[in-house]
């Protein structure tokens, strides 16, 4: 039986995070090249420093996608961020791109051609998971951390809090009783701020009332332990303190640690890269599973091999709060949704620009937008999963 009283901890970062500036940039790659051409191929990294900017990779696409329009697209990224410091400033940073054909050794595994269907883009394994601890179906760590750093960036970029910078982590823990998330015992924030004088009791003036309002009511207490910007000074923030890189981020990018993952990174990867899709329709799954009141709690894996269509295995475990037979359900999955990297794609709708704004603050537990954006959070699988009950 699993342990019903514990405490875990997961972190978040910002938009203004090193690496969160790369997988943004990465993803604005990714839109740029599937605006143009749905069924573009993209392997983009991104690098960043002091005042530099370095974005590599492999492209398919149309040819008008030049290396001064990337370069303008991450300047506005930057811009957009808030980014204006002597050691990273949009308007300034060198960017320079080194992006090259696709191979045609991945190119002929992936195609279709003949009778044979398109294949996954790579070999790998992609985990998703639900659970009941907050409405949208998440962990409850790292869905209030996030939110942390989502009402600061608000705050900041609206002008409401002008001292703050756009570089931010956070790091929630949580207390569970039999079973249930019901408070918080710690919050560390650390937040780039912009003027030199401010103290961490400073910051922390700041900042406490938009953590209060991230968190449920009640959940934060005299006992709570705060740390708020405890190495003191914190000015020097993005690229310019720390180097950046795409796809460091993978467990603040899913379930703060509370599933399992597969390794691979998201931003950067157009959808037949399965790292990317899979995982995505895996969350799909697991959550529609527990939106279905199939179980209180469901991992989903899958599994691929580079060039193959279909997923070698689909494995599920409900964690022994589930109302159905595991292995039904592992059939009923392939049934009621295409798993192949095709059938993901045109599922979930995913060959659209829609990934730039997943680059920050998870890429679970967000609302489905109207353009197409978070399909994968959606619980249209409900009514085929019920009658699986019992």
């Amino acid at each position: 039986m699993a342990r019903q009283n514990y405490l875990f901890t997961s972190e978040s970062v910002s938009e203004g995070h090193p690496d969160k500036v790369c997988d943004r940039i990465s993803d604005a790659v990714v839109d740029a090249y599937l605006r143009e051409m749905p069924e573009a191929r993209v392997a983009c990294e991104t690098l960043a420093t002091t005042n530099r900017i370095v974005i590599a990779g492999e492209t398919r696409g149309p040819a008008n996608i030049t290396g001064d329009y990337l370069a303008h697209l991450a300047r506005m990224a930057v811009k957009d961020i808030g980014y204006e410091q002597d050691g990273f400033h949009w308007e300034n940073c060198d960017i320079a791109v080194h992006l090259h054909a696709q191979s045609a050794h991945i190119a002929q595994g992936v195609d279709a051609g003949g009778n044979k269907d398109e294949g996954a883009g790579d070999q790998g394994i992609m985990f998703g998971y639900a659970c009941r601890e907050t409405a949208e179906l998440m962990p409850a760590p790292i869905l209030y951390a996030h939110r942390i750093l989502q009402l600061l960036a608000d705050a900041r970029k609206s002008g409401k809090e002008p001292a703050l910078g756009p570089d931010a982590k956070s790091q929630v823990t949580v207390r569970y009783e039999n079973g249930k998330p019901v408070a918080a015992t710690s919050i560390v924030l650390s937040t780039q701020h912009l003027d030199p004088a401010l103290t961490s009791e400073d910051v922390k003036a700041i900042v406490e009332p938009y953590i209060l309002q991230a968190l449920p009511d009640g959940w934060i207490s005299g006992e709570t332990v705060w740390h708020v910007n405890p190495t003191g000074a914190f000015v020097i923030g993005g690229p310019d303190g720390d180097a950046g890189l795409t796809g460091r981020k993978i467990i603040v990018d899913t379930y703060g640690g509370a599933a399992p993952h597969g390794g691979g990174a998201f931003s950067g990867k157009d959808p037949t890269k399965v790292d990317r899709s899979a995982a995505y329709a895996a969350r799909y799954l697991a959550k529609n599973v527990v939106a279905a009141d199939l179980a209180d709690r469901c991992t989903i894996q899958l599994s691929y091999a580079i060039g193959v269509s279909d997923p070698l295995s689909v494995y599920v475990d409900l964690h022994g709060t589930g109302n159905c037979d595991e292995a039904k359900l592992e059939a009923a999955l392939r049934d009621v949704m295409g798993l192949s990297p095709r059938g993901i794609r045109e599922h979930l709708k995913l060959n659209n620009p829609i990934y730039e704004r997943t680059a920050a603050y998870g890429h679970f537990g967000r609302e489905p937008d109207a353009d197409g954006g978070f399909t994968w959070e959606k619980t249209d699988l409900v009514d085929q999963l019920r009658p699986l009950a019992g």
